[in-house]
């Protein structure tokens, strides 16, 4: 004879606590992650299954109470359970929970196994949802603390805790960093430049300040992606390369890339250097896209910026003062007479392929080309910046 719905939940209640032990045995004999668990996480999950139960036997009671399913079932578990379990764990938690239930309800009427079937449809909803809005939390934390990283960065202000928030966001990066400064899109697709950068095997973070976009780029330690026939490509990269890649994910304008430095702790050098070349860009009336910061270094100083002026002295004028002073005197001459060669070896009591020589041992000790049009400007902004900063006495003896 059938039973009554009071007399269903009467027995079901009784059943209770054999159903819980019953399932714990089975989540231990079927699912090698549950035994493998320490012994507070597991019990942790036997609390969720065990108010699963309960919560059953209150839902069969009363369907309507379907929106506090998750708050029953899931309110029992611990916060960290949520990071520990994934939610295909969880799924397989439900199934072995309900596949229990019915095994030792079969006999109890058609009923009652259709209410069993719609509440586990219920409950594994139920927890889908639970783990998306955790994925959404985590997502708006991870977005607030990048945000927190890229200022850093950008300000200087780098405290103790800066590799700990950068190593919370599962930043992949090793090695030298340099940053990349260019214009917000109307439409940006953070997601689109994050595909982009492991296609690259490289890292990014990402800042967005009102209408300025802002990479920090690292070279990532795991491809991510990359097929093996690429990573070799891909690791082999240069920062400039990498950034031509990333350029169509910002809008229009000036696209600045700073010099790379040793870790990700001293990219606010790198970040420096990119402002402060973003600011003077337009100074260049053909500058290229993406530009490094070190090719704006005459624009730099003369806005003033303090690295520029010491980076053109200490990387050209001093170490080709060093080297020869005779070096020195043939590229004032060279620039002082429009780099031409003639006029400098006429000045020079010299043959032009003796100025030629001399410019291309400058070009090896310094890297600097005086022959084409930009590089002299920077090597010429060197020696007035060096000159200026020379001791009087230095100066008179010249």
């Amino acid at each position: 004879m059938p039973r009554s719905k009071g007399e269903t939940l009467a027995w079901l209640r009784r059943l209770s606590g054999e159903l819980a032990t019953t399932t714990l045995k089975q989540l231990e004999d079927t699912l090698p992650w549950y035994a493998e668990m320490p012994p507070g996480r597991r019990s942790a999950v036997g609390l969720v299954a065990q108010a699963g139960i309960t919560s059953f036997i209150a839902w069969f009671d009363d369907p309507k109470s379907t929106p506090w399913i998750a708050a029953d079932v899931f309110g029992a578990a611990p916060r960290e359970l949520l990071r520990s379990v994934s939610l295909q764990q969880t799924l397989q938690l439900i199934r072995v929970t309900v596949e229990v239930v019915e095994e030792r309800i079969k006999d109890g009427g058609e009923d009652l196994r259709e209410a069993i079937l719609l509440y586990s449809r219920e409950i594994a909803f139920a927890a889908a949802d639970v783990y998306a809005r955790a994925a959404e939390a985590r997502g708006l934390w991870d977005a607030r603390l990048e945000a927190l990283v890229v200022d850093s960065i950008l300000s200087g202000e780098a405290d103790d805790e800066l590799p700990s928030r950068i190593a919370a966001l599962g930043w992949h990066g090793h090695g030298e960093v340099a940053v990349l400064v260019g214009t917000t899109p109307p439409q940006l697709d953070v997601d689109q430049l994050r595909r982009t950068a492991r296609h690259m095997a490289a890292d990014v973070l990402i800042g967005v300040q009102g209408g300025r976009l802002v990479l920090v780029i690292g070279r990532a330690e795991t491809s991510h992606g990359v097929d093996d026939e690429e990573i070799g490509t891909a690791a082999s990269l240069s920062f400039v390369e990498i950034a031509t890649h990333l350029e169509p994910g910002f809008g229009s304008g000036y696209l600045v890339l700073g010099h790379a430095v040793p870790t990700l702790v001293e990219a606010s050098r790198s970040a420096r250097a990119a402002l402060a070349g973003f600011a003077v860009a337009r100074a260049w009336r053909h500058a290229p896209r993406p530009v490094q910061a070190d090719d704006l270094l005459p624009e730099r100083a003369l806005a003033g910026d303090a690295l520029a002026r010491t980076t053109l002295i200490e990387r050209i004028y001093k170490p080709l003062h060093a080297h020869s002073t005779e070096l020195v005197t043939t590229l004032w001459c060279y620039l002082d007479n429009g780099r031409s060669l003639e006029a400098t070896a006429r000045e020079l009591f010299v043959h032009p392929n003796t100025v030629r020589y001399r410019l291309k041992r400058v070009s090896d000790v310094i890297g600097w080309d005086a022959t084409g049009a930009r590089e002299a400007l920077i090597l010429q902004s060197a020696l007035i910046l060096g000159s200026i900063a020379e001791p009087d006495g230095l100066k008179r003896r010249r």
